[in-house]
């Protein structure tokens, strides 16, 4: 019998699946649905593992995922974190670790077991593992290159280095880039078949950027997971429509497609046989809207990425959406043919 890891993965191989998958993104969405605080399911890697076991098994979907919040790199390099009682930890800009940049050259690569938020996130590979290795695609996942060099250095300073300091900019992402091999190489080893890469921070920046700089870095953190027998999924939070055509050609095996992006613009940019994932708007469609408003969009978003599509929303499932509204997503999918 095909388990729910099975459709994924044949659908990755080109094979035949009996629906599309469904792996959307849920965070705070999971942690209600075991009626937790945020706060524990970013700090213990146990409530992070029930949850999503729940939530996957509850609404049909084919994968678990250890994606929690941005800063646990960060975290680990010795970045100032700040956190909330129901809320996900955030990098404190104000005090951000490379404010100074001459700081870059004493800062040293964190251990991902070394203790500390990255172990936390591979001891929850190894459990799902052990519980549901074989029934759900396990999801790992790290900060894109631009995205951890943002959480270090401040956003908007960052946003100034790319035109005042590119030497700079090459020594910081040579560094991140070493780290999220380093942690997604640990992460594989533990049982994770999948690594998310968030790189929130690129669809900030034009093309121009993302062409000179981004792309190579992404693509070398791609072919490095591929290498260690790892699959990858591209999550850029935004509008990516400019850069999306070279998100393409990084070889990501998904690429997420945010709302504000046609499908049928992804679709154009990437190929054929790129596999897309979106692109319904979390909010106005998912939370706000019906099961049966819900499933006419995700029909339009099917039409548009034809069979290599996995159905999700342009990022992640708010957390108050009605649960109705989220079975509507695996309701979907199985009506597929």
């Amino acid at each position: 019998m095909m388990t729910s890891r099975d459709i994924v993965l044949n659908l990755l191989k080109g094979e035949k699946t009996p629906c599309p998958p469904v792996m959307p993104v849920t965070m705070m969405f999971a942690t209600d649905v075991i009626g937790k605080p945020y706060r524990d399911y970013a700090r213990d890697y146990h409530v992070l593992v029930d949850a999503q076991i729940e939530t996957a098994r509850r609404f049909g979907f084919n994968h678990v995922s250890a994606i929690s919040d941005p800063a646990r790199e960060a975290a680990d390099f010795g970045s100032s974190i700040a956190y909330f009682d129901d809320q996900p930890p955030a990098v404190d800009e104000s005090n951000a670790l490379l404010a100074d940049k001459s700081k870059l050259n004493g800062l040293m690569l964190p251990d991902p077991v070394g203790g500390g938020r990255m172990h936390d996130r591979i001891k929850a590979i190894s459990s799902f593992k052990e519980k549901v290795g074989t029934e759900f695609l396990i999801e790992g996942w790290v900060e894109g290159p631009c995205a951890e060099a943002a959480d270090l250095r401040g956003i908007n300073s960052i946003m100034f280095d790319f035109f005042d300091d590119r030497a700079f900019i090459t020594d910081l992402f040579d560094l991140v880039l070493e780290n999220a091999i380093n942690f997604a190489r640990h992460q594989i080893d533990a049982g994770a078949d999948i690594i998310g890469i968030g790189d929130a921070a690129v669809s900030l920046l034009g093309p121009q950027i993302y062409d000179e700089v981004i792309f190579q870095y992404e693509k070398k953190l791609i072919d490095a997971i591929h290498e260690m027998g790892g699959l990858t999924r591209l999550h850029i939070c935004g509008n990516i429509t400019d850069i999306i055509g070279g998100m393409g050609k990084t070889g990501a095996d998904i690429i997420d497609v945010d709302s504000a992006v046609s499908m049928a613009h992804a679709r154009e940019q990437t190929g054929e046989r790129q596999v897309l994932l979106g692109n319904i708007n979390p909010v106005a469609v998912l939370r706000d809207g019906t099961p049966e408003i819900i499933r006419a969009e995700l029909q339009k978003c099917r039409d548009a990425a034809g069979q290599n599509y996995i159905v999700g929303a342009g990022c992640e499932i708010p957390r108050d959406t009605a649960r109705e509204n989220v079975e509507a997503l695996a309701e979907f999918a199985r009506s597929c043919q």
